[in-house]
């Protein structure tokens, strides 16, 4: 049976080509990604600053069970992950896959929301520079590096700092699939 992972959203903000590229190296690699937001309808990409696509909800947070997944992906964007990180539903979802012990996959602003689920105590991460101090006082070792697979703690945490890393990035999640 193929794997599931689940990409996680807001309703806007989310950096497309951090949903769309990480989305493409799932299905390449045979899994099928679900799209998961707070909201049901469409979601807003950006490219920067700028509107770009919207994606269809699959299913929503609520209603999502980490044991239907393989995977967690969280694409950054800066009011993605700022959104996310003040849904109950959405933090108690990341939190309890970060629990499980599957792999969690965060990119750019992305940690912001495995901060909030107090998630990255304890273990080394990267982000967008600016997370730098909020995941240092969570707890976390921060580095500037494009990735960083932290198998410390119940479960792989696999995070880059920005579009550029996403090759290794998508490399690194392609090895949990």
């Amino acid at each position: 049976m193929a794997k599931k992972v689940a990409f996680l959203v807001a309703g806007e903000g989310i950096e497309q080509v951090e949903l769309t590229e990480p989305w493409k190296a799932v299905e390449e690699a045979g899994a099928r990604p679900v799209l998961v937001s707070p909201e049901e309808g469409r979601v807003q990409a950006f490219n920067h600053l700028d509107k770009a696509d919207t994606f269809e909800v699959d299913l929503t947070v609520a209603k999502a069970r980490v044991d239907d997944f393989d995977v967690l992906v969280l694409p950054g964007g800066v009011a993605n992950p700022d959104a996310l990180r003040t849904n109950d539903s959405a933090v108690s979802f990341v939190r309890a896959f970060v629990e499980s012990g599957k792999p969690v996959a965060a990119i750019c602003h992305a940690p912001w929301t495995l901060v909030e689920a107090d998630a990255v105590r304890g273990r080394t991460l990267t982000s967008w520079p600016s997370l730098q101090t909020d995941l240092r006082n969570a707890g976390a070792t921060w580095v500037d590096e494009e990735l960083v697979v932290c198998e410390q703690g119940p479960g792989p945490l696999v995070t880059s700092r920005k579009p550029d890393d996403l090759p290794a990035f998508t490399k690194a999640l392609g090895e949990y699939l």
